[in-house]
């Protein structure tokens, strides 16, 4: 099983660490699109989270019922404990190749 993560599949667990328990996919493409000013469609969020969900470094469950959605219910997710290392492997290998190059980084 593939182990390592791309970009957008970071992004997606960074934001299940952020939002908790209130990560659903409105919630969790809102979040990307705030904190990275990058424009993501629902359909990437749901296709990457369900490929995340496979792996098993996701879990999801079902909310209740609630009106103001005409009684449909959102589906939640949790960052399960292999995505959680997963993810650190990831960030710790992305500090180790930039470690030592911030003046680098400077536009000339």
């Amino acid at each position: 099983m593939r182990t390592f993560l791309g970009e957008f599949e970071q992004l997606l667990l960074f934001a299940l660490l952020h939002l908790e328990d209130d990560a659903y996919g409105v919630s969790i493409r809102r979040l990307i699109e705030e904190r990275t000013g990058r424009t993501v469609s629902a359909g990437a969020v749901y296709t990457a989270l369900e490929r995340l969900e496979r792996r098993g470094f996701v879990s999801s469950r079902l909310g209740e019922p609630t009106p103001e959605r005409g009684g449909k219910r959102k589906r939640y997710y949790r960052l399960e404990a292999p995505g959680h290392r997963a993810l650190e492997r990831s960030r710790d290998a992305l500090a180790g190749m930039a470690r030592g190059l911030a003046p680098r980084m400077q536009p000339k």
